[in-house]
């Protein structure tokens, strides 16, 4: 999957997170500048228009983004930052992935990653794989899942 179709599903995917949990600013403890903008802006526009979130690539190791009038310029470990941040928030979340592969899922697959594994004292195996997009990426598995996933990987 190209870099661009990925900022748009991240694109969109934010852009939910955002409607859902828009709140009011608070421009008594603002500065000055956000005060006359909130001053001059029309009282319908504050309740009917959400901020949106824009996605841009200024070059190759940079992404922009921009939400309500405010930009940050991510470099590349600022975007892992940020992979990592939502991934933790997302694994957090009550409402789960969904279980199966939605028709049409797009991805960006790594072919033969660097992995690491490690024998956990409950006898389940931690493996830990790099993706290109994602970095390191870790699972748990109990013994029958190893044995599961072998079988499924030798299949012919």
């Amino acid at each position: 999957m190209k870099l661009e179709d990925q900022l748009g599903t991240l694109e969109s995917s934010l852009d939910e997170l955002l409607q859902a949990a828009s709140t009011p600013v608070d421009t008594e403890s603002a500065g000055p500048a956000a005060q006359t903008e909130a001053a001059n802006a029309p009282a319908e526009s504050a309740v009917d228009e959400k901020p949106m979130l824009n996605v841009s690539r200024p070059d190759r190791d940079a992404i922009e983004m921009s939400i309500g009038g405010q930009s940050v310029l991510l470099n590349p470990e600022g975007v892992s930052r940020l992979i990592e941040e939502l991934a933790n928030a997302r694994a957090s979340m009550t409402v789960e992935q969904p279980g199966g592969l939605a028709p049409g899922w797009r991805f960006a697959a790594t072919r033969n990653p660097a992995m690491a594994t490690q024998k956990q004292s409950n006898g389940d195996r931690l493996l830990v794989l790099r993706h290109t997009g994602h970095g390191w990426v870790p699972f748990t598995f109990s013994p029958d899942t190893v044995i599961e996933m072998y079988a499924m990987l030798t299949k012919r």
